[in-house]
Parts: C-alpha cells; sequence; structure tokens
C-alpha cells in the first residue's frame, strides 16, 4: 500500500470530518499517528481507514 503522505502534513478523515483537521506525527507501516484538532492524537490503520492529504499552503507552519 502506497501511503501519500509524510509526518507534518495535514490530513483529515472523510468519514469523521467532524474529528477535523489533523497533523500527521508518525508513519509505522501502515500505522498513521495524527493528531485532530477535534478529536485529539489517534493512531490511524490505512489499510481500513482512508485519509484525504490536504493541499493547502496556508494550512502550513
Amino acid at each position: 500500500m502506497l501511503i501519500d503522505f509524510e509526518p507534518g502534513d495535514y490530513v483529515i478523515n472523510p468519514s469523521h470530518k467532524e474529528w477535523g483537521i489533523g497533523q500527521v506525527q508518525s508513519i509505522i507501516g501502515s500505522k498513521v499517528t495524527v493528531n485532530f484538532e477535534n478529536y485529539g492524537k489517534r493512531v490511524v490503520n490505512v489499510e481500513n481507514i482512508s485519509l484525504e492529504k490536504i493541499i493547502d499552503e496556508n494550512r502550513r507552519t
């Protein structure tokens, strides 16, 4: 499986948009740790849950 983001990138979980924007903290295999603005830090298995990368230069630090 190809993971199209890296630590520091911003993502959303399209199934749970209420979680808000998340920032990728780490990637180990298919497990991605994301800190979501409304839901806190979560480990997401990208084999089961798809994350969408946010490509918006205004959100980057």
